[in-house]
Formats: structure tokens, C-alpha cells, sequence
């Protein structure tokens, strides 16, 4: 083992150890914080109807949790993943930023340059997320005649899909004959399932592999 093969195994130990202890700290946080305001308000929910309502939200977000982890990890790398599901906003803010720095840095997925970009990516979006959000709740009263603008909602409500839009379209020009079947067949499901739409998450799994399906069908006949 060389001394750069070395010293990126040292950096990852660490980075796994630190981002460990940071996610069992946050669990703990986000757990603990409602228990104890009610132990201080002295009120405390009915663990009846807790475990009911807890066990219909894990049905949905446990299968989504672990379909987000296998998809987003290897994009974000292992500094990129630890940062994003800690900070939140992994899908309209973090993915896209280190799919951009990626792209702009010219890194391969997997490769410790790209680990390198990705995690300073998602610590910038983090760092810079909380600044807007410090700086929209001061002028959150100014600007609230701007924000609820009945001619401005529209765009707000729509900011997530056109930014997945922009992203998507360069990657899909880069393979139309992978990605024309999967956008088709999931654009028609949500239009004529509205329903669906809510559930994207979860339709990453049977397009993945729908377009996994056709990579491999096109790498066969040697067509890519």
C-alpha cells in the first residue's frame, strides 16, 4: 500500500467514525427534544395512538429511508451522504449541488477526487442554506407581501420540478435511448395516476431498474 492509498484509508476511518457519532447524536436530538418538552409542560402523548399513527408513517418512509440510502450514497460518497442526511434537504438542494460540482470538477463517481468534491459541495449548500434561511426569517415580514403574491405562489410552488427539470434534461440528452422509455412510462403513470406523484421515492425502484434493464439490453447488442 502507497502513501496516498494509506492515507485515503486513515481519511475515510475517520470520516465513517465522525459521521457515525454525528448521526447518533442527531437521532438522539430529534427524539429526545419531544419527550422532554413534555416532561418540562408535564403532558405527554398517548402511547396508544403514538405506536398507531408512528407504524403507518414507518410503513411509507422505512421502505423510502432505505431505497433514498442505496440510491443517494453512492452520488454523495461517504462524507457527501453523512452531511446530507443530517443537514436534510438531500433531494431539492444537496443532489443536485454535488451532481453539479461533479460535473463542473469533471470527477468520476467512486473515485476519492469525487468524494473530495462532493462532501465540500454539500458543506457549502449546508453552510449556505442556513445563511438564506437566517436572512429570510429577518426579513420575513418585509417580504411577506412579495411571498404571498397570488401571481408569484404558482412559481414557488413549482421551484423543485423545474430545478430537477434542468438537471434531468442534460442527462438525459446524454442517453435519450435509455431515458425515453422510463420518462414516458413514469410521465403517463402520474398523469393518469395523480396520486403518484406524491410518491417519487418510491417509483425511483421500478424506474432504476427499468432503465438499468435497458442499459444492459443496449450494452448486449453494443449499441453503447
Amino acid at each position: 500500500m502507497n502513501e496516498k492509498e494509506q492515507f485515503l484509508e486513515e481519511f475515510n476511518k475517520g470520516l465513517h467514525r465522525i459521521g457515525k457519532i454525528m448521526m447518533i447524536l442527531v437521532i438522539i436530538v430529534l427524539v429526545s427534544v419531544p419527550f422532554l418538552m413534555g416532561a418540562i409542560f408535564g403532558v405527554s402523548p398517548d402511547m396508544k395512538g403514538f405506536l398507531a399513527g408512528f407504524a403507518k408513517v414507518a410503513l411509507i418512509y422505512f421502505p423510502v429511508s432505505i431505497v433514498e440510502f442505496l440510491i443517494y450514497s453512492p452520488m454523495l460518497g461517504a462524507g457527501g451522504s453523512y452531511l446530507s442526511f443530517v443537514t436534510g434537504n438531500v433531494t431539492n438542494m444537496k443532489i443536485p449541488c454535488a451532481m453539479n460540482a461533479r460535473d463542473m470538477a469533471g470527477t468520476q463517481v467512486g473515485t476519492p477526487e469525487n468524494e473530495i468534491i462532493s462532501t465540500i459541495s454539500v458543506a457549502t449548500s449546508a453552510i449556505v442554506t442556513t445563511l438564506v434561511i437566517v436572512v429570510g426569517v429577518v426579513l420575513l415580514v418585509p417580504l411577506q407581501p412579495v411571498l404571498q403574491n397570488e401571481v408569484l405562489l404558482p412559481a414557488f410552488n413549482n421551484v423543485v420540478p423545474a430545478l430537477f427539470g434542468a438537471l434531468g434534461l442534460k442527462y438525459f440528452a446524454k442517453s435519450p435511448q435509455i431515458a425515453v422509455i422510463p420518462l414516458a412510462f413514469m410521465s403517463l403513470l402520474c398523469i393518469f395516476v395523480p396520486s403518484m406523484i406524491s410518491q417519487t421515492s418510491t417509483l425511483l425502484i421500478p424506474c432504476g431498474g427499468l432503465a438499468l434493464l435497458i442499459g444492459f439490453i443496449l450494452f448486449k447488442k453494443g449499441k453503447l
